[in-house]
């Protein structure tokens, strides 16, 4: 079975988010599983190449008047194969994948993916000099949305759509549509025309044969007005042919392993996470103190994350006896917010503006709790990580949220199956109320390492997630 995996971007490559994380762990694990897979994903200026060997090409072909080039490597202690999209619009551009130092989107987006999508589907289609050819091609998020619709214009290999967050749709004018050279065909209500404009989101969820999304949760939320964002009709239709697959966390996050964090630590030897908190305290300028909570939180500083309450929250509680240190970057006034509370309270917050993976790591081990109020989750990841790291995760009951995080009270504490504290309305005296219910259970000693050891013992390594994707291949193949 040979499948190929198109992505934007792939961890430890290039990375903005989740995605990366996931097109880096997934495609491995499921190479594991005795899968011939290979990624694709355009090759950005600020590729990091030291974590592949060297390229090769496999040749330039003209799309749409322009030459576009493939390169093929192999990522560093790994046999995975990995192509690479080579045209100045990614080669020749600095910076983030999909924003320009303004914070605002490229304005050549639809045209830059446009572009890698048509790619992709070249070397499905023996374009380049390659005798290798997919039976199955993985697409992910909007940047890929084009590639099942282009496939349906010819004899295509079957196709499965991953939504890893439908809030991001790529939705672009009819004029764009028009210079994408795409074939009129596809501008109709049950295509890519969507309220006037062209969705590269509704594009691979109608002409995928199979779309996934990353929790169960989220599959059926999704299939709601209140989360669909206009897709919710498209996705209804989809029938069985929508499922929702749990995400899972890759090798590099294991406390046990994890080189990155200040001392190793498993279940059954804890004083490596303690020794991690301290270290962690004096980076962060915080009082270096075992017995004082530390709550973290690592992600986009936007406001699907909460992190408009949560800076309330904090603010609320920022005389307690209670640490906070944030990593993120996001929205300007969320982050001058932050260093302005960060500023006044040096002792109680701490506050990190970028992304820094070290720090990620170091972080997720020394945290008491993670804490992630989000409005809505597809997966989330960082969950996941806390429940291995033994950092008990505060969350939101949505999407991946909900599958994966058990509230912890006197049934489920007996039961052995509580792991975190979960709210079911979001707002900030909720996310006050479940910080200091957290810092309850904290005291706790004895309730509350049980709590630790239930998130630290539960299986979400990438070997179980990437078994439910191999029977949708198989199932596809079958079809076909």
């Amino acid at each position: 079975m040979n499948v190929l995996f198109a992505t934007s971007e792939m961890f430890p490559l290039i990375k903005t988010g989740g995605l990366a994380d996931v097109s880096g762990a997934l495609p491995q694990a499921l190479s594991n599983l005795e899968i011939n897979i290979k990624v694709i994903l355009p090759n950005y200026a600020d590729l990091k190449n030291e974590y592949i060997a060297s390229k090769s090409s496999i040749g330039k072909v003209e799309i749409l008047g322009q030459n576009v080039e493939i390169f093929k490597t192999t990522l560093i202690n790994s046999k995975l194969e990995i192509y690479l999209v080579d045209h100045p619009t990614f080669s020749a551009r600095k910076g983030n994948p999909y924003m320009g130092p303004d914070k605002n989107p490229w304005h050549d987006n639809p045209d830059r993916f446009g572009l890698f999508c048509r790619a992709v589907v070249a070397l499905a289609a023996g374009e380049f000099n390659e005798n290798w050819h997919p039976d199955i091609i993985h697409t992910n998020d909007w940047q890929t949305g084009l590639i099942p619709a282009l496939l349906s214009e010819s004899d295509k290999p079957k196709n499965i759509f991953t939504i890893h967050n439908l809030a991001y749709q790529g939705v672009f004018d009819r004029q764009t549509f028009e210079r994408l050279g795409l074939p009129w065909s596809l501008w109709r209500d049950n295509a890519l025309e969507y309220w006037g404009n062209m969705s590269f989101m509704k594009s691979g969820i109608v002409f995928s044969d199979t779309v996934t999304t990353v929790s169960p949760t989220y599959a059926e939320e999704i299939k709601t007005k209140e989360y669909g964002y206009g897709l919710d009709g498209v996705l209804n239709n989809k029938g069985e042919n929508l499922k929702g697959i749990l995400n899972g966390i890759g090798e590099d996050w294991n406390p046990a392993t994890d080189h990155l964090i200040d001392e190793n630590y498993a279940p059954e030897h804890m004083a490596g996470k303690y020794i991690t908190k301290t270290r962690v305290q004096k980076h962060l300028g915080l009082p270096e103190n075992e017995k004082t909570p530390l709550i973290v939180h690592i992600g986009r500083l936007v406001e699907q994350k909460g992190i408009d309450l949560l800076i309330q929250a904090i603010e609320a509680l920022k005389d307690e006896n209670i640490q906070f240190a944030i990593l993120g970057t996001g929205e300007n006034r969320f982050e001058q917010t932050l260093n302005k509370l960060a500023a006044q309270n040096p002792h109680k917050i701490a506050v990190h503006i970028g992304y820094d993976e070290k720090l990620a790591h170091r972080l997720e081990a020394a945290g008491d709790a993670f804490v992630m109020p989000s409005r809505f989750e597809p997966c989330g990841l960082n969950q996941l990580y806390s429940l291995k790291y033994g950092t008990i995760p505060i969350v939101h009951r949505v999407g991946g949220l909900a599958d994966s995080v058990t509230h912890s009270n006197e049934e489920t504490i007996t039961a052995g199956t509580a792991n975190g504290v979960v709210i079911d309305y979001l707002d900030v005296p909720a996310i006050i109320w479940a910080i200091n219910y957290f810092v309850s259970l904290y005291e706790n000693k004895e309730n509350f390492n049980k709590i630790q050891l239930n998130g630290m013992n539960t299986q979400h390594e990438w070997i179980v997630s990437a078994g439910e994707y191999k029977k949708i291949y198989l199932a596809l193949l079958q079809e076909h």
